[in-house]
Order: structure tokens, then C-alpha cells, then sequence
């Protein structure tokens, strides 16, 4: 019997400052709210006029730390993401005090891609706030107006 997917429920927030847009949006940890990040995130980048391919890897990369955040956090979730100074900095909040770190999957082993995927994707990423938040970071197109 398949469960039927949870409502969301988040917290959003959207900002625009001088230095660029961002959003910011909290949730409780299920499995179904990845699928609605990406939804949240795809939108807002679309709608800051960002570059089709950057939004793909973007979502790739939210996907990946959400569902890092799901399975390895404790408590509600934040992803939050701002550009500033033609950087796209996406950050997942997780409440784990352990941070995230890049592993090596086997061939045979059905997960543990996540981290490497967002390596490759994004210009950089790390963890901070004490191992609670993973980051990355994406470069746009110089010259970007808001």
C-alpha cells in the first residue's frame, strides 16, 4: 500500500535586497518534500530569469541536500538560496550537528552519490553553522541585473 504524499508544510519566505534576490523555506523532514523543493526552487530561478542549465544543476544539487537533510538530520529543514554578486548560494539546514561529508559508493550500492553529485555540479560546497548546514555555490552570468 502506497502513503499518500504529506501536505506541505513550510514556511516560505522571498526577499529582494540590494544585492539580489533569495528565498527561504522550512519544512518538516519527509520524503515527499523533495520533490516540493525542487518544484520551489526551479520557480524562483525561472523567475530570477536564470539560465536554464544552471537552474538543472541547481535542483539536482537541492535535491541531493534535501534529501540528505531528510535522511541524515535532525528536526525541521531550511533551504534557503540568494544570489549575490553573481553567485547562487543554496544552503539546506538540518539541525545535525555532524557534518555532511563526501563519500565513495561502491559500484553495487544503491545510494551515497548525493555529495559527489553536488561537487561536480556546483563551484563549491562545504558545510558550516557547526555541521548543521551544507552549502553550494553556483556562478552566474557576470553582469547580472536583478
Amino acid at each position: 500500500m502506497s502513503r499518500a504524499p504529506s501536505p506541505v508544510v513550510a514556511t516560505a519566505c522571498e526577499t529582494q535586497s540590494d544585492i539580489g534576490p533569495g528565498f527561504s523555506v522550512a519544512f518538516a523532514p519527509d520524503e515527499y518534500q523533495v520533490a516540493q523543493m525542487r518544484k520551489i526552487t526551479a520557480a524562483h530561478l525561472r523567475r530570477w530569469r536564470v539560465p536554464e542549465t544552471t537552474v538543472d544543476n541547481v535542483v539536482i544539487a537541492v535535491s541531493e541536500l534535501v534529501t540528505n537533510g531528510i535522511q541524515h538530520g535532525h528536526g525541521a529543514i531550511a533551504l534557503t538560496a540568494i544570489c549575490s554578486d553573481g553567485v547562487l548560494r543554496v544552503e539546506v539546514t538540518d539541525g545535525n550537528p555532524s557534518p555532511a561529508q563526501l563519500t565513495t559508493a561502491g559500484d553495487d550500492d544503491l545510494s551515497g552519490r548525493g555529495l559527489f553529485l553536488v561537487a561536480v555540479l556546483a563551484q563549491d560546497w562545504g558545510v558550516s553553522d557547526g555541521g548543521r548546514t551544507t552549502w553550494c555555490e553556483f556562478r552566474l552570468a557576470s553582469g547580472r541585473t536583478w
